[in-house]
């Protein structure tokens, strides 16, 4: 299968090519050509299948064209060697627990995925030869996910760029702290740079003849496809617990929309979800472009839930490009909300409170999103993307009582943090890459 740009000034690649390349050379993210769909016997025993199953046949629709089956079913079930459980909250609302993989995040997912296809892609490019370097900007859980999921590949090495103080200390000691072939990068400035440094790099004709660039930020199309499969399996899930599966409402935190699209992909492979409710904290730039139809993109806000913190999300052009630049279409399926650190903590203790669950601040805001906009007759499913002991100092906080730190995590924080600081600008940033290759 072909994959386009979404700003199609660029030809068309293979898989291969778009998983390598990461952007597009007219600075565009890649898309499928084509999106296939399920057949109706798939959602009719879907509900019997495993979380590897039913992500292999959903991996086989996407890449089935471009990776033998043996390769891809080996690439999928060794990424996905953890649960993704449903939770049943309150009423009819419930969360999908992604955070039970190694770096108790939703993106270990799709970065343990992409780990293991650009490994697979490199050795038949390069024969394992040439070394990539992945370059990933992260406002939080994104650094620890491919820092982790990359962590001892031959034939990578990995740049992991963030926004110094803007991130949780937990966070930080999972990306800082591995050495190896991880290379931590603290940059004075806001997530949004760490965003703009990664982009303006892949278009730098002097870097990319210096050295081989790819993104494991969503941007790349082998980080964000996959997390449409545990969509598929939440619906597995509700389909064995609930008799009416045609109302159901998802609600997604939404930073850099990565997340969102994937689901969106999903629907467009069959998925019954009756729609999707983008959740904000006050970086709330899609919400107004729901409300107005304009997409003005702005400065970050730092917050509590600080991995939705993007003034420029990259995926809304993904968004765009799936409802062919159509603001009503897009508005037929996709809600918006937005909530300040006042509302997402009072969601945070109330749930805690009477249902005796503890939420992290980005699940929170979904969560709250399904309590003031789920309809009568609807099932909401929140995405509860981070374990909240990532963000232990505010959940403290705000339930007054002590967060335990699971050992998965207490491990991280016994390394050492050894980093690089630079600051926001280009040049510094370029001459880093090349001194580093040298």
């Amino acid at each position: 299968m072909e994959y386009y740009s979404t700003n199609k000034q660029s030809q068309p690649v293979s898989l291969q090519e778009a998983v390598l390349r990461g952007l597009a050379p007219d600075k565009g993210l890649y898309m499928p050509q084509h999106i296939g769909t399920l057949p109706k016997a798939f959602f009719n025993n879907i509900a019997q299948m495993s979380l590897q199953e039913i992500s292999y046949a959903v991996a086989s629709t996407l890449f089935g064209e471009d990776i033998e089956s043996d390769v891809l079913k080996e690439i999928v079930y060794d990424t996905l060697n953890f649960d993704i459980p449903l939770r049943h909250i309150s009423g009819d609302r419930y969360c999908l627990e992604l955070f039970h993989g190694p770096t108790l995040a939703f993106k270990d997912v799709g970065a343990r995925f992409m780990a293991r296809l650009l490994s697979y892609f490199n050795k038949i490019e390069n024969g394992g030869n040439r070394q990539v370097n992945v370059l990933v900007a992260t406002s939080g859980d994104t650094g620890s996910a491919v820092a982790n999921g990359f962590l001892g590949v031959p034939g990578i090495h990995v740049y992991v760029l963030y926004p110094q103080g803007k991130v949780s200390k937990i966070q930080e000691a999972q990306f800082t702290t591995l050495g190896q072939n991880i290379t931590a990068l603290e940059v004075n400035g806001t997530f949004d740079d760490c965003q703009a440094l990664v982009k303006n790099a892949f278009i730098d004709n002097e870097l990319n003849e210096a050295m081989m660039l790819t993104s494991a930020n969503s941007i790349n199309v082998a980080r964000f496809l996959p997390q449409s499969f545990y969509y598929f399996y939440a619906y597995a899930q509700l389909a064995q617990r609930e008799q009416d599966t045609n109302n159901i409402v998802v609600a997604v935190p939404s930073g850099n929309f990565g997340n969102l699209a994937a689901g969106l992909i999903a629907k467009r492979m069959g998925l019954p979800i009756k729609r999707f409710i983008a959740a904000n904290n006050r970086n709330c730039v899609f919400f107004d472009y729901l409300r107005t139809g304009n997409y003005e993109p702005r400065p970050s806000i730092a917050t509590i839930a600080n991995a939705m913190d993007v003034g420029n999300p990259s995926n809304f052009a993904r968004i765009i490009n799936l409802y062919g630049n159509s603001h009503q279409a897009i508005c037929n399926e996709i809600g918006g909300c937005t909530y300040s650190d006042e509302q997402i903590g009072e969601t945070i203790n109330n749930v805690f409170t009477a249902d005796d669950y503890l939420l992290d601040p980005h699940g929170a805001v979904a969560y709250r999103a399904l309590t003031e906009m789920l309809q009568p007759g609807e099932i909401g499913v929140a995405l509860e993307t981070a374990h909240p002991a990532k963000f232990k100092g505010t959940v403290e906080k705000i339930i007054n009582k002590e967060v335990e730190i699971p050992e998965r995590l207490q491990k991280f924080m016994q390394g050492t943090k050894e980093t690089v600081k630079i600051n926001s600008g280009f040049h510094s940033f370029k001459q880093f890459l090349l001194q580093s290759i040298q």
